[in-house]
């Protein structure tokens, strides 16, 4: 798909954005990216030792880039300490063999305590997650990302979800900022989204980060958007993989098996209670034995009804891919 040529802004002295958005760009075009869940013992607080446990397994089911402190993640439960230790603990694993993006947000100036955090333990780049509350018009949510951008050095990804919705002329402003190489989009807008594709200059990054994003990864697709966020990757690769490995080869009878008889299912359940988003892929994880803990609040574990009901669709899942529980 063809798009129009502007200067991206992107640092050409060490090259450093560049590079991480060619790795993103590779890595994307071969595998799932990962969000990996955040580990919390029974009390509530993080646990490191499960954490490093279940981020080598994420590794090890060789995803295309590891987004740890992300949504997924619980990076709106975090604290400063928290957070430190488990992006240090990502790139630590990570040993420089896939690009680490660590989520921020909030508002610019506590984003930017959270960038510093990132940057002292390695972090390659930054997910801007939505900013809290308050509705924001173009001009301020392009300053947002401008001021965010002026104080890391870290490039920049930009999340479009909630109540961050860019037109294309903000993106086109936002493409300009040095070193903010792409946008995840959450909205699943696809009008909206085809007319930022086209706006967009050649060498800007597009991610669906649909919440269950292979739902609508076809139609993401389509619009020149491949690249996709796996959810089922925290607790599934097997799963996971094998949808991406076949929606890339053409092979739409293993795609339509797999979203019938698991994704939408699954969709279907996630959709029950609010949270369920992440408290359903914890959960999980955990029937697979990873150490991943409860949720923190506000989010809340899945009744024992809808936990019973996905374990069935779990193993329903795995069975269609050759895996066991």
């Amino acid at each position: 798909m063809a798009r129009v040529s502007l200067d991206t802004g992107l640092d050409t002295g060490t090259g450093t954005a560049a590079v991480v958005a060619r790795r993103l760009r590779e890595g994307a075009a071969e595998k799932v990216l990962s969000f990996p869940l955040t580990s919390f013992r029974a009390d509530g607080s993080l646990d490191p030792d499960g954490y490093r446990t279940y981020v080598a397994e994420r590794l090890a089911a060789d995803p295309g880039a590891l987004f740890p402190a992300c949504g997924t993640g619980e990076f709106f439960s975090l604290d400063e300490d928290e957070y430190r230790q488990v992006v240090t603990i990502a790139v630590e694993e990570a040993a420089g063999r896939v690009p680490v993006v660590a989520g921020t947000g909030y508002g610019w100036a506590q984003a930017l305590r959270f960038a510093r955090v990132a940057e002292d333990a390695g972090a390659d780049a930054l997910l801007v997650m939505p900013h809290y509350l308050t509705a924001a018009p173009q001009d301020g949510l392009v300053a947002q990302l401008e001021r965010i951008a002026a104080g890391t050095r870290l490039p920049l990804v930009a999340y479009q979800r909630g109540r961050v919705s860019y037109t294309t002329e903000s993106l086109r402003r936002i493409a300009r900022v040095p070193g903010v190489i792409g946008l995840k989009d959450g909205h699943s807008d696809l009008d909206r989204l085809q007319r930022l594709v086209l706006a967009a200059p050649e060498d800007f990054l597009f991610f669906n980060g649909a919440t269950t994003a292979e739902v609508q990864a076809g139609a993401y697709a389509a619009v020149g958007v491949p690249a996709y966020s796996s959810a089922v990757h925290a607790f599934a690769p097997e799963i996971a993989n094998a949808f991406f490995t076949a929606l890339r080869d053409g092979d739409t009878g293993t795609v339509d098996k797999l979203l019938r008889d698991f994704y939408v299912p699954f969709v279907e359940l996630r959709d029950r209670v609010p949270g369920y988003a992440v408290s359903l892929v914890k959960a999980a994880a955990r029937l697979r034995g990873r150490p991943v803990g409860p949720v923190r609040a506000p989010l809340t574990d899945p009744s024992a009804a809808d936990l019973a009901g996905l374990r069935t669709l779990l193993t329903t899942g795995l069975d269609l891919v050759g895996a066991a529980l």
